[in-house]
């Protein structure tokens, strides 16, 4: 009986709890698997390419590393209050869960203020998407993970009305986890973005 209990006070893992909800998870790592190969691909142009600045500034003059740093703390932590907000899930606290995705949304929000201004900086400096060939791989780059920012913030927003006007249940609690685990893969690829971008072209 004891046992029973405390089994019923475990979390459960609502987005795996029905047969849609596996398939939904098992069908979004395909995506990924899918996401993961366009940025390599993204990844193998820009290092091919980085040296290529016809004149203009190189990596080393533009990067700030100070801003980059920022950046990169603002998105980890997103990741981290996307993982509470799973948590609040599946212990059904909507208003946790809420609170913390909206956390995460505004998290993304700062990370993108900060890489455009960082972008137009850039731009101030003769450094831009048809300006070298180190340009275009860059923005190419560095601008497609932003836009799978954007997405990102746009979706959970979205996610975010129809779970405050449905409740966290079997059929909502799928979707939250799919744009948390997003949300988790754009933080991956920017760990990326921050070592073989900017951290190497600071030394190399």
């Amino acid at each position: 009986m004891a046992a029973q209990t405390e089994a019923a006070q475990k979390p459960q893992h609502l987005e795996t709890a029905t047969l849609e909800g596996k398939n939904k998870v098992l069908g979004f790592w395909l995506f990924l698997g899918a996401e993961t190969v366009l940025f390599a691909c993204l990844f193998g142009s820009y290092l091919a390419l980085r040296s290529q600045n016809m004149g203009g500034p190189d990596s080393n003059e533009l990067f700030d590393l100070e801003l980059v740093a920022v950046t990169t703390a603002i998105l980890l932590t997103s990741s981290l209050t996307s993982v509470l907000a799973m948590v609040k899930m599946n212990q059904r606290h909507l208003k946790g869960t809420l609170a913390w995705l909206g956390v995460t949304v505004l998290l993304g929000l700062a990370f993108l203020v900060l890489e455009i201004d960082e972008f137009i900086h850039y731009v101030s400096l003769g450094h831009t998407f048809m300006s070298s060939a180190f340009g275009s791989a860059f923005y190419a780059l560095v601008g497609t993970h932003g836009a799978h920012v954007t997405f990102g913030i746009f979706w959970i927003s979205g996610l975010m009305i129809q779970a405050a006007k449905r409740g966290i249940t079997k059929e909502t609690a799928p979707k939250l986890f799919l744009s948390s685990l997003y949300w988790h893969f754009i933080d991956v690829v920017w760990v990326f973005i921050f070592t073989l971008v900017y951290l190497l072209g600071k030394v190399g």
